[in-house]
């Protein structure tokens, strides 16, 4: 894998593979990425097999990832599978398939290229307007106020989150009718965001359905997420919109800008609804 000269951070730490006999790839999945009851976010899975595909490729980024999710994981040991498939000069393609003890956990269709910095897009829809980081709701430092006591996840400690206030107020006991929630997130440790950190980006959010005061865990069955620029430093503006929620099942799209307004990664997902 492609690495510059800064000093690991908790992210790099936790996404981490390595090589081993043979040709699998291994990890240790970092069991404080958790959504709760010990449940590895969705996001941070993905990035685990992002680094797998870009160490297999000549490419440096990942741009187009679609996962399968098998069942819950959890942290502990692990392997990752990387078959490779066409690759040229722009892009190459791979499967990857993440496991723990118990079998698979996650599949991937991974396509990797190198992004640029200075790709000006010919459209692009604008930004939404959103009070600053400072101006908005720090889901952690508050939980105190929220109407029913919340149990932080352990992504909250690596993830920072500000709400945006237009769509925090179920945090606060006063659910809205849309399930759409926004929020400025940027890693905790102050590493800055690039491609593999976009990964856990498209996943970092609450359920939509927490907007409209349905909490509970929604598992993912499959997200697919596209990384479209290199993000700038700072916080990064995160989208989250169901558009049907029905017979049990939840789609949720991401849309997420850097801290110059430039779209830099989307995602799509399918989840169960929440319990």
């Amino acid at each position: 894998m492609p690495q510059n000269d800064r000093e690991a951070s908790a992210f790099d730490l936790a996404t981490a593979v390595r090589r081993a006999e043979g040709p699998a790839l291994l990890a240790d999945l970092d069991p404080t990425w958790d959504v709760g009851n010990g449940i590895l976010n969705g996001g941070y899975l993905l990035s685990v097999a992002g680094r797998a595909a870009v160490l297999e490729s000549p490419h440096e980024h990942p741009v187009a990832m679609s996962a399968s999710y098998l069942r819950a994981g959890a942290g502990g040991p692990a392997t990752l599978t990387v078959t490779p498939g066409p690759a040229g000069k722009t892009l190459a393609h791979s499967l990857v398939t993440l496991s723990d003890d118990g079998g698979p956990v996650i599949t991937v269709q991974a396509t990797t290229a190198t992004l640029t910095a200075d790709a000006t897009p010919e459209y692009s829809l604008p930004m939404p307007r959103v009070a600053g980081p400072d101006e908005c709701l720090d889901m952690a430092a508050n939980a105190h106020l929220a109407a029913v006591p919340i149990q932080l996840p352990g992504l909250t400690k690596h993830v920072e989150s500000r709400l945006d206030p237009a769509t925090a107020m179920w945090a606060l006991g006063q659910p809205g009718d849309e399930p759409v929630l926004r929020a400025w997130v940027r890693l905790a440790d102050g590493r800055p965001a690039d491609p593999l950190a976009l990964l856990t980006f498209a996943d970092v959010l609450p359920p939509t359905s927490f907007a409209t005061g349905r909490m509970g865990w929604a598992p993912t069955v499959q997200l697919q997420v596209l990384v479209r620029a290199l993000p700038a430093p700072g916080w990064c503006l995160v989208e989250a919109r169901a558009s049907e929620i029905a017979g049990g099942w939840t789609d949720e799209d991401y849309r997420i800008w850097d801290s110059t307004g430039r779209l830099v990664a989307q995602s799509r997902q399918l989840a169960r609804t929440a319990r």
